[in-house]
């Protein structure tokens, strides 16, 4: 059974809570009826900022979920009052948009009710989002490294690992990027290279993984007829 005196904060109805007035649960702010809250006057739960009526809000007055601006009924914006989801802009009402004011999605500019055809490697493809696939995988800009796995090296950069039982590492964009190309499938890779107007040279600037060199063709393995014989041609 909880106690009242679990609250280090005054006037609340709820348990483990360093905040004032608050009727739910761990609360570290004040006059929230969620629990887990960091911020003020919340009805929802884990939010660090004020209120809100969602879940897990950075920011404040959200009635979505897991949005890091503020003013949003929408869910995941981190922009300004979105009532749509995954802007980055402001006053959107559709989704992933980065521009401002658009009812479309994936607008980057104003004020826009359509959605644009997909740019790729600098050239228009002339196709929606939605009829173009991009392969999307995990880049390992930062990595937790417990400390079973940690080189050497890594706990001499890191003397602090012992008590925080590993490590966490910082590469490169690119450097995630080589790791990544390592690691994928070669079906995975062959959809990045079959991206339409797909250029290795662009490519290579913006990953670092350089494409451009192709194949030498072969004809090994190649029948061929010559003066009525047949001959299996091999690599010399």
């Amino acid at each position: 059974m909880f106690k009242k005196d679990t609250n280090t904060g005054k006037d609340n109805s709820g348990y483990y809570n360093s905040g004032d007035y608050n009727s739910g649960y761990y609360n570290s702010g004040d006059y929230n009826s969620g629990n887990r809250n960091g911020g003020h006057r919340n009805s929802g739960n884990y939010n660090s900022g004020d209120y809100n009526s969602g879940n897990r809000n950075g920011g404040y007055y959200n009635s979505g979920n897991h949005n890091s601006g503020h003013c949003n009924s929408g869910d995941y914006n981190s922009g300004y009052s979105n009532s749509g989801y995954y802007n980055s802009g402001n006053h959107n009402s559709g989704h992933c948009n980065s521009g401002e004011y658009n009812s479309g999605n994936y607008n980057s500019g104003f004020f826009n009710t359509d959605e644009p055809t997909v740019r790729l490697f600098n050239k228009d493809t002339g196709k929606l989002r939605s009829e173009i696939t991009i392969p999307y995988f995990h880049l390992k800009i930062t990595e937790w490294i417990p400390e079973e796995k940690m080189t050497d090296q890594q706990k001499k950069d890191d003397v602090d690992f012992f008590v925080k039982k590993g490590t966490l590492i910082t590469r490169s964009y690119k450097e995630a990027w080589s790791l990544a190309w390592k690691e994928m499938t070669p079906e995975t890779r062959k959809q990045f290279t079959d991206l339409p107007n797909f250029d290795a040279i662009i490519f290579k600037e913006i990953t670092g993984i350089d494409l451009t060199e192709k194949e030498k063709p072969t004809c090994s393995g190649k029948i061929v007829e010559i003066d009525g014989k047949k001959y299996k041609l091999t690599e010399v």
